[in-house]
């Protein structure tokens, strides 16, 4: 057995993009057989969710790769991290723009 058996490997910029508002990309990376799933979000400056954007099933966990990201009430910089447990929400808004991973383990 290879050490590497089982590894996934998905290059942003050959993941298909899916607009979910004006200026608000997602770039889908991986989906596990349980239902977790892997992504990257791009928001242009200026942009925000339309209406309230609610973590059911599970958890969302959030990595903040580029530019600063609003959650509605905090602004969350580059290199942060976030972890909203299942049930909570937020409404995703950024003035300046920003990348990130977001990762749903349980979908």
């Amino acid at each position: 057995m290879n050490l590497t058996d089982g590894y996934v490997a998905a290059a942003v910029e050959n993941a298909p993009v899916k607009e979910l508002f004006p200026g608000i990309r997602l770039r889908p990376l991986w989906t596990g057989d349980n239902g977790a799933k892997a992504h990257v979000l791009e928001m242009d400056p200026g942009t925000s969710w339309e209406g309230l954007d609610v973590h059911e099933p599970g958890p969302e966990e959030a990595f903040v790769v580029s530019g600063t990201f609003n959650d509605g009430a905090h602004d969350y910089p580059a290199g942060t991290f976030i972890h909203a447990p299942a049930g909570s929400s937020h409404i995703p808004q950024t003035t300046t723009g920003c990348t990130l991973f977001v990762f749903y383990p349980e979908g």
